[in-house]
C-alpha cells in the first residue's frame, strides 16, 4: 500500500472501461449484416411457412411436410439470432455504463468477455452473408474416399467421416448415410451421406479436396511415421433436376445386399443399388432405404445432382477460357492433419491452423469453414476484377 500523500490520493480508483470504439464497430458491422439477411423478409417467410405448417393436410405428403417444417425452423432460428444479437449489443452498452459508474472491476471483466463473445458471433453471422452462390442454400451430399496410404488411408477416411458427422450433429443438421464401403482390415474405402440443412452446401463446399494425415501409424512398424490421403467431394443436392435427363443406355445398375463392417449381412434381400454413369464414370451407391426401388430413386437423385454440378463447372470453365483467365483450382492437399512429431491442423489455402487436432476430429470445424468461405470470396472478387 503506498504511503498517504497528494500523489497517492485516489490511487485505488479504477480507470473507466473504454470499449466504445469496439462497440461502435460491432454495431456498424451488425447493421450491414442485418441488411443483407433482411429481417423483414425473414418475418414474411416465417408467416408464410407457419401458415403452410398449420394446414390440415400437411402430412399427407411427408417429404413436403418435412421440408416445410425444416425451413420454418431454420428461418425462426435465423430471426432469433438476429434479434438476440441486437439485444445483447444494447445490453453490453448498459453493462459498460454500469461498470464505469460503480467502478466495479468484476463488471468490467464481464463486459470484456461479452464483447469478445459478441465479436465472435457477429463474425460468424458475417460469414453467412458471404454465402451468396447459386447453390449455397442447398443441402449437401458429402462423399469421402480413401486415397494413397493403405490401411492408414482407410482409417483416415473413417476419421473424416466421424468428423463431419459430429460437425453436423453439433449444428443440428440432419444426416442420412447413403452408403458405406468398409475396408477389410480397418476403416472404410468410401462413404456418402446427405446433410439436409439450409446452406449445408455453401458451408461444406470449402471442405472439398484432398486431405492429408501425418502420424505414427498404429498399423505399421513401430516408430515410423506414415502419410496417408483421403478425398472429400461435396455436391449440392437439388430438389429436382428436370434439365438433366439420364438415358437408360447411359447407366448400369447393379443390385447387391447391404452390408456392415467386415461384410456382416444386415439385409437378407438384394435391396442396395449401385448406379454407374457410363459416359462420366460417376458411381453412386445407395443402401439406406429398405427397398430396391427406394434406393434406386435416391441414387438417381444424387447422380443427377452430380451431373448438374459437372455441367455448371464445365460451363464456368468455358467462360473463363473464352475470357482468357483460367484460374488455378484449389489443388491437392488442401489441408494437413499432423499428429507426429507435433500436433497441428493447417489449411494450406487460407493458412488457418490450430494446435488441437483432437478437437478438429471431434467436429470443431467452424474456424476452418469460416476462413475457407472468406478465402473463396476473395478469390471470386479477384477473378471478377
Amino acid at each position: 500500500m503506498p504511503p498517504p500523500g497528494p500523489a497517492s490520493v485516489g490511487w485505488w480508483i479504477m480507470a473507466d472501461l473504454d470499449i466504445s470504439g469496439a462497440i461502435a464497430e460491432l454495431r456498424s458491422t451488425f447493421s450491414d449484416i442485418k441488411a443483407v439477411l433482411d429481417e423483414e423478409r425473414l418475418r414474411a417467410d416465417i408467416a408464410r411457412l407457419s401458415e403452410a405448417a398449420g394446414a390440415p393436410d400437411l402430412w399427407d405428403d411427408p417429404d413436403a411436410a418435412q421440408k416445410v417444417t425444416s425451413q420454418l425452423s431454420h428461418a425462426q432460428a435465423d430471426l432469433k439470432r438476429i434479434t438476440e444479437t441486437e439485444s445483447r449489443i444494447d445490453d453490453l452498452e448498459v453493462l459498460v455504463e454500469m461498470a464505469n459508474e460503480e467502478g466495479d472491476e468484476e463488471t468490467q471483466v464481464e463486459a470484456k468477455k461479452e464483447l469478445a463473445s459478441l465479436q465472435k458471433l457477429v463474425s460468424e453471422l458475417e460469414v453467412r452473408t458471404l454465402l451468396d452462390g447459386e447453390f449455397d442454400e442447398l443441402p449437401a451430399v458429402v462423399t469421402i474416399r480413401a486415397g494413397a496410404g493403405g490401411v492408414d488411408a482407410s482409417d483416415f477416411a473413417e476419421m473424416l467421416q466421424r468428423m463431419y458427422l459430429r460437425y453436423a450433429e453439433q449444428h443440428g443438421m440432419p444426416v442420412t448415410v447413403h452408403e458405406t464401403s468398409y475396408a477389410e482390415e480397418a476403416g472404410i474405402k468410401s462413404t456418402s451421406f446427405e446433410i439436409d440443412a439450409p446452406y449445408a452446401f455453401g458451408n461444406l463446399s470449402v471442405e472439398a479436396g484432398t486431405h492429408r494425415l501425418v502420424r505414427m501409424s498404429p498399423f505399421g512398424a513401430a516408430g515410423k511415421r506414415q502419410t496417408s490421403f483421403a478425398a472429400v467431394e461435396v455436391v449440392p443436392l437439388f430438389e429436382q433436376v428436370d434439365e438433366i435427363e439420364v438415358p437408360e443406355n447411359d447407366i448400369r445398375v447393379d443390385v447387391f445386399r447391404s452390408s456392415g463392417p467386415g461384410g456382416q449381412s444386415v439385409n437378407t434381400t438384394d435391396s442396395a443399388v449401385r448406379i454407374t454413369h457410363i459416359p462420366t464414370g460417376i458411381v453412386v451407391s445407395m443402401q439406406n432405404e429398405k427397398s430396391q426401388i427406394q434406393n434406386r430413386a435416391a441414387a438417381m437423385r444424387v447422380l443427377q445432382s452430380r451431373l448438374m454440378l459437372v455441367k455448371r463447372e464445365e460451363e464456368a470453365a468455358r467462360k473463363k477460357e473464352l475470357a482468357g483467365n483460367i484460374a488455378a483450382s484449389w489443388g491437392d492437399q488442401m489441408r494437413s492433419y499432423v499428429l507426429a512429431p507435433y500436433q497441428m491442423v493447417k489449411d494450406l489455402r487460407t493458412l488457418h491452423e490450430v494446435n488441437n487436432p483432437s478437437a478438429v476430429f471431434d467436429g470443431d470445424l467452424d474456424g476452418f469453414i469460416a476462413a475457407g468461405i472468406r478465402w473463396r470470396k476473395r478469390q471470386q472478387q479477384e477473378t471478377e476484377d
